[in-house]
């Protein structure tokens, strides 16, 4: 009877610790951050873009999934001011690049999620712009509360193709390089 009882208390110790739970833990949007650089023949323009909302979900201290929506309209550069800093961002916003009007989000959803090494993940995922959605893969590092990554994103995947020498071969130094990077930091 002792031994029976010791076998019972051993699992129930060994269900309650196996059967982790998820948790999602929602990003703070106003200092989760957005970098973008975008390079050209002649130089290149960097700016920022805004999160409307997202969540990390973790299984114990695994990362198991994510979702998040970017608010396009927030799109802007940081490396110019006045005049030129309000024409390009009308450029950007406008249906030469991201037709933020009509599409005011962009998404990420996570489908699968590698361990590359210790708080280090190779997620696959999906990336909506203008409607449009791709696979796309990175790495991402997730420490204590925070968690961040870098990736390329061929902005012609999404029907941007602007000055971009894949598609207009004769454009010379007018050419747009066809990938971005996004610098991406989140905290939740």
């Amino acid at each position: 009877m002792k031994n029976l009882k010791s076998i019972a208390l051993a699992l129930v110790v060994v269900l309650s610790t196996s059967s982790v739970t998820a948790q999602t833990k929602k990003i703070n949007t106003t200092t989760s951050t957005i970098e973008w650089l975008a390079k050209k023949v002649t130089g290149k323009h960097n700016g920022t873009v805004n999160f409307k909302d997202g969540a990390l979900i973790f299984k114990g201290k695994k990362l198991t999934g994510g979702t998040f929506t970017v608010d396009m309209p927030t799109l802007t550069s940081t490396d110019l001011t006045g005049e030129y800093l309000g024409k390009l961002n009308g450029h950007l916003k406008s249906e030469d690049f991201f037709s933020t009007e009509k599409f005011p989000t962009a998404k990420l959803v996570f489908k699968k999620i590698g361990t590359k090494s210790p708080n280090v993940y190779t997620v696959m995922a999906d990336l909506t712009i203008k409607g449009i959605t791709n696979p796309i893969t990175f790495d991402m590092t997730v420490s204590g509360n925070t968690a961040a990554t870098t990736f390329m994103v061929d902005r012609t995947k999404y029907d941007i193709k602007y000055n971009s020498k894949s598609f207009f071969e004769s454009i010379g130094d007018k050419a747009i390089y066809d990938d971005f990077e996004l610098k991406v930091n989140l905290k939740f």
